[in-house]
């Protein structure tokens, strides 16, 4: 196999080139005028990993001629930072890669600050954490986040066809995509995990290597390929997302055993503590919600923890709430709710409150029935009041359908009491 990895040797030198993010890069769009009036502000790109956050940051320097520097932050620090701001002074455009910016602590990024500030270096950070977390406000509001998504089927099946028809080691091979459910599957949106996919299955061909000796690429080869790779956990990205996946998984299937096996694999590799602390947080109340309320309060309080300790006594803390959590009672109520009333808002438009319930500050909203005929709840039995509470075309909507467990059992009951004729509690 060629030395320099597939994902390389075909990373795109245009923006004509580049597939998918064609809502920041294609005719007409925000990033690539941007690029084409030579306008580039500072920005962080957030996305999951080989969708092409690297390769635009090449692509904008090529396009404006500019010096390009790269750090990684997971081995650089201010020295390094400083070192480039007093380099890019002397030029005339320059250009600051970040790759996984994410992992910057606060001191480091503040370093950023005053040259992005003063137009020395235009900077361009990579991450796949949500920035509004992970990169201090400061520097944030002085930066555009531009959001990618992960490749659909259509560009994954392009780059395949692609990276056989003009990668100039690939055409010495007879190359036959037979099938391609498993390299689709197993990429999950990312180009360079697709690529070296591809590259690992040609080179286990059962013919021997030679110059046009080949094979055919099937679900079954890759497979046996992705379960070898997968006994390694790369917190770079590679298996980012399979393992939060099982660990998740684990969790929401109530098996304390799974959710400390994958919580260690986690931690073991490397990856960030409060990475692994907020996917709890979101767990607990997209999965257990009110079925156990208390979940919520210990993931959150878990955050708040880890992020004080630090490892490695932080492990103890994660364990601890991971099986808490494993063995809570499941509830996604709360989370299919949401979804549901905000389908209904996307189909409806902004609806108009109904009058009896706006509020009614001044004398001119009284005079227009704001307000009129609201009945006060703690005036009534039980604290309750018979009244409707949605917009009119949608009235009597039921939205949120309590889970099928004791504490929610318990919210089913008191609306029933309340709403049985409306709802049907």
């Amino acid at each position: 196999m060629a030395q320099t990895p597939l994902a390389e040797r075909l990373r795109p030198n245009t923006l004509n080139d580049l597939v998918g993010q064609e809502h920041l890069t294609g005719e007409g769009s925000i990033l690539r005028t941007a690029i084409e009036q030579g306008k580039i502000p500072s920005m962080i790109l957030w996305g999951p990993p080989g969708v092409g956050k690297t390769t635009i940051a090449n692509i904008i320097a090529h396009s404006l001629h500019a010096s390009f520097y790269t750090l990684s932050a997971i081995s650089s620090g201010v020295k390094e930072v400083r070192e480039i701001i007093e380099e890019a002074r002397s030029k005339e455009k320059a250009i600051l890669f970040i790759d996984e910016i994410h992992r910057f602590n606060k001191g480091q990024q503040d370093a950023l600050l005053g040259a992005v500030e003063k137009g020395i270096i235009t900077l361009i950070g990579a991450t796949t954490e949500n920035p509004s977390f992970e990169v201090n406000s400061a520097l944030l509001s002085r930066c555009q986040v531009y959001v990618l998504k992960p490749l659909n089927e259509k560009d994954l099946i392009r780059l395949l066809h692609d990276a056989i028809k003009k990668d100039e080691f690939l055409k010495t091979k007879k190359i036959e995509l037979k099938e391609t459910e498993a390299l689709l599957n197993i990429s999950g949106g990312d180009a360079r995990k697709l690529y070296n996919l591809l590259e690992l299955a040609v080179s286990h061909f059962p013919s021997p290597a030679g110059e046009g000796v080949g094979g055919e690429v099937t679900d079954n080869l890759v497979m046996q390929i992705a379960q070898q790779k997968i006994a390694l956990y790369d917190k770079k990205g590679e298996q980012h997302y399979d393992i939060i996946s099982a660990f998740i998984k684990s969790v929401k299937g109530s098996d304390p055993n799974g959710a400390v096996y994958w919580l260690a694999r986690m931690i073991e590799g490397g990856e960030d503590v409060k990475y692994i602390a907020r996917r709890m947080v979101v767990l607990a109340s997209e999965d257990i919600g009110n079925a156990n309320p208390n979940a919520l309060l210990l993931a959150t309080n878990t955050f708040q923890a880890v992020h004080i300790i630090g490892y490695p006594e932080a492990r103890i803390i994660l364990a601890q709430c991971a099986i808490y959590l494993a063995g809570s009672p499941k509830s996604n109520a709360a989370y299919l709710a949401i979804g549901e009333a905000l389908e209904m808002v996307r189909k409806y438009g902004d609806l108009p409150v109904p009058l009896h319930i706006r509020n009614a500050p001044t004398r001119l909203m009284k005079d227009l029935d704001y307000g009129k005929e609201y009945k006060y709840a703690h005036n009534f039995e039980k604290n309750f009041a018979d009244q409707e509470y949605l917009p009119d075309k949608i009235k009597g909507t039921k939205l949120y359908e309590p889970g099928k467990n004791l504490r929610e059992e318990e919210l089913r009951k008191f609306w029933k009491e309340r709403w049985k004729e409306k709802y049907g509690y």
